[in-house]
């Protein structure tokens, strides 16, 4: 059974960080592409970041690239988001998700993706 569950979200003020992870287990994501979503309330979810399988390709949504840094340690089985200069539209549930049908590709697409945590809470106050 595939299983990721994600940690680290919180309440934060502007300008501050957060780091999250997404410890993963039930099959080898190191081969895979991975990536982090995020819903805020009454919006559609959104990408925010994805990683290769070897980190050698990188994809960031604008509204957050220069601030967050998705990275991977593939020995742990773990996602992270590096989240830098939060803004109140930060403020969102954060999922990650795994491919297991791609590991080179990153993309944007909800579709590459087939398994999805059930995320954490990230509130950034003004």
């Amino acid at each position: 059974q595939v299983q990721l569950v994600e940690s680290g979200g919180g309440l934060v003020q502007a300008g501050g960080s957060l780091r999250l992870s997404c410890a993963a287990s039930g099959r080898t994501f190191s081969s895979y592409t991975m990536g982090w979503f995020r819903q805020a309330p009454g919006k559609e979810r959104e990408f925010v970041a994805g990683i290769s399988r070897s980190e050698g390709n990188t994809f960031y949504a604008d509204s957050v690239k220069g601030r967050f840094t998705i990275s991977r340690d593939n020995a742990k089985n773990t996602l992270y988001l590096q989240m830098n200069s939060l803004k109140p539209e930060d403020t969102a549930v954060y999922y990650c998700a795994t491919s297991i049908r791609y590991g080179t590709l990153v993309s944007a697409s909800s579709y590459m993706y087939d398994y999805w945590g059930q995320g954490t809470q990230v509130t950034v106050s003004s």
